[in-house]
């Protein structure tokens, strides 16, 4: 092929971007991209913002403000986001653009012109109360797949199956649960997949066997069914015209002008530069262009079903030559909710950790969940930039070029003779370029960035070995082949290797790490490098001056991972307490029941922890009797139990003694339990004797 048009799937424009967004889509496209162009390869990455849909409409009702407010926020946040991340868009524009909406609009009217659409008038879903018709996302049920509650009714994001609203069980209103649902007819225009069914499984079946399984598979899974007609147009009044007579108050559907974004926003791009880039219809329509879609598992039929039948209505376009969707990545144990603000935000990232955009793409690389899903913990983290970034790579090249400074004053020295050791790592460095590149081809990033850390890992065993400050001090070294040097010339070859190691690091990371390998190609005063030079020892001439050295990366302590489980847990809390619901009433009891239990007020004389024992508090109550009572309690947790002494609080008197941790407690004092399980000690609210009932 001679170019190569790569796509990344459109963020809602109604929140910011997450970790689970960069695993599965912009960490990869983008290593991708600048793969290519390190290879002097003709590529264009497109991306941009979703500004139609139901989620950005729900947003704006949520905060009280317009939809257009909420997009132009959140497109802001998001490509400044982008763009301080370093994902390398050539364009990163929006689906509410001038462009964008002539082109989807005349993407349609082609369509309906060509007589490709249906006119269907069906019964759908709308409020009985206010009578307006329910967009897919607006209804909520569970999925008939998987069984998972609060699937919507086009997609569950559980399993990721694509739906339609009368599949759901028991489907029901999302944003007005009280209000029922009821059908009425309304008239849209339909893509009829089943006739391009057979188109279809010819293409993708016969002919991509090479997709990744998950992607493959789902195409298997639907093509084996008869594919349905699919509405391309919805009841809304947020979104692009339908640009037909008589059909006033409907918009095209997002996911019928959401992926033409891809063409229009090369379009705006081509338009902008058109001496760069050259016209739009070479980067879709020319049979010399391969088209790579970067996605999520949730958007597999989106992209390789419906896309490429519009496309191939319309005529002209060249199809996708390979979409390497991924699967979803957890974030400590839980899956990523957006709505549950269980989430690590780039933009609040790039705040807490300014500089250190590479550390999260390295980490978000090796947990790349590419063919299952993954799980991303603060501790993993923290224990591979520890670990590998500071202790691996950046301790080789600190090392390398700390003794060049120290020994020849930044200069790179002169190569003696290479020695038995020399040649090996020489060896295991030099068909690095094939490894890493074979399986970037093969869209297996994960694998491709550990080939790359294992040149790092080459280079810090290599210098480790030779110890080039300790034969600095030597009088004379005593080659392989028995000749006699000086310690001082024998660092020489050891530096200069180590060096030449440093300048390949600079390129095989360039992808993966675009701010680090620019830091490292200033330190060593590299102007130009390309892919083809990776795996040559002579990248940087002896004689050459580096300039100052400094860390490549730096440790993160303890305090900073604990400020960001503390923030998750914060947000866990108040998700809980905005979802609390009191549970349901237990079974009437009588009067009579009540009065068998002795509630009494006990005054705190003395609370102490029960030793070998996290939960237990050990409690001295004057119970008004005259004598001390004691009593046990699992609070442990949520007191100290200097918090308690002379307290007043309400303890059952009457239930029969027993030994915990073998001590007998008399009683059990009342706690009320809040909705995140915490206990909160019951007490009064004047002061009364110790002993006095509750009646």
């Amino acid at each position: 092929m001679k170019r190569t048009t790569i796509t990344s799937a459109l963020p809602y424009a109604n929140g910011g971007v997450h970790i689970g967004h960069l695993a599965g889509v912009y960490v990869p496209a983008d290593i991708y991209a600048r793969y290519l162009r390190l290879k002097k390869e003709e590529v264009v990455f497109i991306g941009g913002s979703d500004e139609h849909g139901v989620p950005v409409t729900i947003r704006a009702k949520k905060e009280g403000i317009t939809t257009q407010e909420v997009v132009d926020r959140y497109h802001k946040i998001i490509k400044d986001s982008f763009e301080e991340f370093g994902i390398s868009f050539d364009i990163y524009s929006r689906t509410t653009s001038d462009i964008h909406h002539k082109f989807a609009s005349d993407f349609f009217r082609t369509l309906y012109d060509k007589g490709v659409l249906e006119e269907h008038t069906e019964e759908q879903y709308c409020d009985e109360v206010t009578g307006e018709f329910l967009t897919d996302r607006n209804i909520v049920g569970t999925c008939p797949r998987c069984g998972a509650e609060g699937a919507y009714g086009d997609q569950c994001e559980k399993c990721g199956a694509a739906l339609s609203p009368d599949e759901l069980i028991n489907p029901t209103n999302k944003n007005n649960p009280g209000h029922g649902l009821v059908k009425k007819p309304t008239k849209n225009w339909y893509l009829p997949l089943g006739k391009y069914q057979d188109w279809l499984k010819e293409w993708i079946i016969e002919g991509h066997k090479e997709w990744r399984p998950n992607v493959y598979g789902q195409c298997k899974s639907w093509l084996d069914m008869d594919l349905q007609p699919r509405a391309m147009t919805r009841d809304l009044d947020w979104g692009i015209p339908v640009p037909v007579e008589g059909a006033e108050g409907k918009v095209l559907y997002v996911w019928f002008d959401a992926p033409i974004g891809y063409i229009s926003n090369t379009k705006e791009l081509c338009d902008s530069n058109p001496e760069k880039w050259g016209n739009w219809e070479k980067w879709w329509q020319d049979e010399d262009t391969r088209l790579v879609h970067f996605i999520g598992k949730d958007n597999i039929v989106f992209h390789c079903i419906i896309f490429p039948v519009m496309m191939k209505a319309h005529g002209g376009y060249i199809m996708p030559d390979n979409v390497p969707s991924n699967e979803f990545l957890n974030l400590e144990n839980d899956k990523i909710s957006t709505s549950k603000n269980w989430a690590v935000w780039l933009h609040e990232y790039l705040v807490d950790f300014p500089g250190k955009q590479d550390v999260l793409r390295y980490v978000l690389t090796a947990n790349a969940p590419e063919t299952k899903d993954n799980n991303f913990t603060w501790a993993d983290f923290q224990e591979r930039n520890n670990s590998e970034l500071v202790a691996i790579y950046g301790n080789f090249v600190n090392r390398a070029l700390q003794l060049t400074k120290k020994y020849w004053g930044g200069k790179v020295p002169e190569c003696g003779e290479l020695q038995g050791v020399d040649k090996q790592a020489i060896a295991e460095f030099t068909d690095i370029k094939a490894k890493v590149e074979t399986l970037l081809d093969q869209y297996k990033f994960r694998d491709a960035q550990k080939e790359a850390m294992n040149l790092a890992r080459i280079g810090n065993k290599y210098i480790t070995e030779c110890e080039p400050w300790k034969i600095a001090k030597a009088e004379s070294v005593t080659t392989d082949s028995g000749a006699t040097i000086t310690g001082m010339q024998r660092v020489e070859t050891i530096l200069y290797i180590s060096l030449q190691l440093c300048a390949n690091l600079a390129i095989v990371f360039e992808p993966f790490l675009p701010f680090s390998s620019k830091k490292l190609r200033e330190m060593l005063n590299m102007d130009s490098f390309e892919w083809g030079q990776l795996g040559q020892t002579d990248l940087i001439p002896a004689g050459h001056q580096l300039a100052e050295p400094s860390l490549l990366f730096e440790k993160i302590e303890d305090d900073a991972i604990k400020a960001q489980l503390d923030k998750l847990e914060a947000a866990k809390k108040q998700n809980e307490a905005e979802n609390y619901k009191a549970k349901d009433i237990k079974p009437e009891c009588t009067y009579e029941d009540f009065e068998k239990l002795d509630i009494r007020v006990g005054h705190i004389i003395n609370c102490e922890k029960v030793k070998k024992a996290n939960k237990l508090l050990k409690f001295t109550i004057d119970d008004g009797s005259g004598k001390e009572r004691t009593i046990v309690s699992g609070i442990a947790k949520f007191y100290q139990p200097e918090e308690l002494i002379g307290k007043d609080v309400l303890f059952i008197a009457n239930f029969p003694p027993r030994k915990l941790m073998g001590i007998e407690s008399q009683g059990m004092i009342l706690s009320a339990e809040n909705f995140d399980g915490s206990l909160s000690v019951t007490s009064i609210l004047r002061e009364v004797k110790p002993g006095s009932c509750v009646c």
